[in-house]
């Protein structure tokens, strides 16, 4: 790894550490650097509604995403920031398109608003972050392999972390309901670490909390059986 890289494996092993422990069983160390540009462009985007003051600011940093995304698939000089230039880089080496990396930006404004979610809501701000974060992903490992079982593992993910932390959203059905999309279709060993966190689902809708060592423990069995 590059020190940049080894910097962007420290933030999501703090920031984001279920999807990191899931990165953890990609074995090539380019794939896995890769990855790690990928939720880390996620986490600048989560961070935009999370550290504004007001629903303006969070809309102008979530613009400035949107303007480096022109950057980068226009051929342009990009902005010189670490995840900008580093996803630069991964979009170009392996031909990324720009609606899901759009997407996972529009995906963000329905949390400038203060106002709650509705169920509904909550499923379509999942499919469109973790979600589209998780079909990236899958295609980084493996570029044949189908979209939507692990987008849906994705969304059942995000859904149950909502319920877990408070959101007061009875989500559980749409977790399952998720779940079972994500296992419609199979998912390649190659592509599995893209969704293997999505096996700690069930225990967050249920509001359990987790060691360390009980996730690894899921995410190893996860792997082992090729589901989550």
């Amino acid at each position: 790894m590059t020190e940049d890289a080894d910097d962007l494996d420290a933030l999501i092993r703090r920031t984001d550490p279920d999807r990191w422990l899931s990165s953890r069983f990609v074995t090539d160390p380019a794939a896995r650097a890769d990855l790690m540009v990928l939720y880390a462009y996620d986490h600048e985007l989560a961070r935009a509604p999370r550290v504004a003051s007001e629903p303006l600011m969070g809309e102008i940093r979530l613009t400035w995403w949107r303007e480096a995304l022109d950057e980068i698939f226009e051929k342009r000089t990009v902005r010189r920031q670490p995840t900008a230039l580093a996803l630069a880089k991964v979009v170009a080496s392996h031909g990324l398109p720009r609606e899901p990396l759009e997407a996972m930006i529009d995906g963000r404004y329905r949390e400038l608003d203060r106002e709650p979610m509705s169920p509904d809501e909550a499923i379509a701000w999942a499919a469109a972050t973790a979600g589209e974060t998780a079909a990236l992903a899958a295609r980084l490992l493996d570029p044949v392999q189908d979209s939507g079982a692990v987008r849906a593992a994705g969304q059942a993910w995000a859904l149950a972390r909502l319920e877990r932390d408070g959101s007061g959203l009875q989500l559980t059905g749409a977790v399952a309901q998720a779940l079972r999309e994500a296992r419609s279709a199979p998912v390649s060993p190659a592509a599995f670490p893209a969704v293997a966190h999505a096996s700690l689902a069930r225990a967050y809708a249920r509001s359990r909390e987790l060691s360390e060592f009980g996730k690894r423990l899921r995410l190893v069995l996860a792997v082992a059986r090729g589901k989550v």
